[in-house]
């Protein structure tokens, strides 16, 4: 399952392209979800590095 992590932040910007494309919106009016995007995947990375390291997995 761990594996497949790498699939989260690309799903979460790929639909937010669509969301602004559909919207007519510019990549430059959307940068700060791509960075909310980096940031909760980020987030997300280093809450399962610390669960694998505490396990001892």
């Amino acid at each position: 399952m761990t594996r497949f992590l790498f699939l989260i932040p690309l799903v979460l910007s790929v639909l937010w392209f669509v969301y602004l494309r559909v919207n007519g919106w510019t990549l430059r009016q959307g940068l700060r979800g791509f960075i909310y995007i980096l940031i909760f995947s980020s987030f997300v990375a280093i809450v399962y590095t610390l669960l694998l390291w505490l396990t001892g997995r």
